[in-house]
């Protein structure tokens, strides 16, 4: 019996083992987005596409991560949504506890910036009455994978060019990927600077639909 309960716990330490590593944690990251090829995950992780091939197959054989073939194409993808919850939650507890990563992060987003004094779903009702502009600024593909209800898609690289299609009476809540997520941050700030009421939404669509509130796609 002791042997068996030994098997028990190295079969949950293998999905231990698979995430810690901050790179195939940011993989995760990046699938929460959507299904990708090796190559943009290895461009947007900013690593070769050897060594993303090598982090993918750990997740693999872990089962956190699966693939299909699209012509002469491989794509990944997570292999449930549980397993974008999963990352929410360990990231959502190392922020609580870890004092480090807390300093991190609000130093991203500086004070006065950030979504404060309205929730998530006053956010979805006034952006439904046309009352706040909710910008994603990933890249368009993403968007399409998946993407807050009501939002509209700009990526953050398009943006300076594309200013005037936003109206400049109404505040703008901008999101990209979730809190590590630094294009939200670039985007209300080259916002502010053009003389809109911009605010960085910390959560991505892992985060939104953690939170148990509707995605769009």
């Amino acid at each position: 019996m002791k042997e068996i309960k030994n098997h028990l716990y190295e079969q949950v330490a293998r999905i231990g083992r698979a995430m810690a590593s901050p790179k195939r944690l940011e993989l995760i990251e990046l699938l929460c987005q959507g299904e990708k090829t090796v190559e943009t995950l290895a461009a947007q992780a900013d690593i070769s596409v050897k060594l993303a091939s090598a982090h993918l197959k750990e997740l693999r054989q872990a089962r956190l991560v699966e693939t299909r073939k699209d012509g002469k194409y491989v794509l990944y993808r997570l292999a449930s949504n549980s397993v974008a919850d999963l990352w929410v939650s360990l990231r959502s507890e190392a922020e609580e506890r870890l004092v480090e990563l807390q300093v991190a992060l609000a130093s991203l987003v500086e004070h006065g910036q950030e979504l404060q004094g309205m929730d998530r779903q006053t956010l979805l009702e006034r952006a439904a009455r046309g009352e706040v502009v909710v910008l994603d600024v990933r890249p368009e593909a993403e968007y399409a994978a998946a993407h807050l209800p009501h939002a509209r898609s700009l990526p953050v690289n398009e943006l300076r060019q594309r200013l005037a299609e936003l109206p400049p009476d109404l505040p703008v809540v901008a999101y990209c990927r979730g809190p590590f997520c630094l294009m939200a941050k670039e985007a209300v700030e080259l916002l502010r600077q053009h003389g809109y009421h911009a605010i960085h939404l910390t959560d991505g669509v892992a985060e939104w639909r953690a939170r148990g509130l509707p995605v769009a796609a």
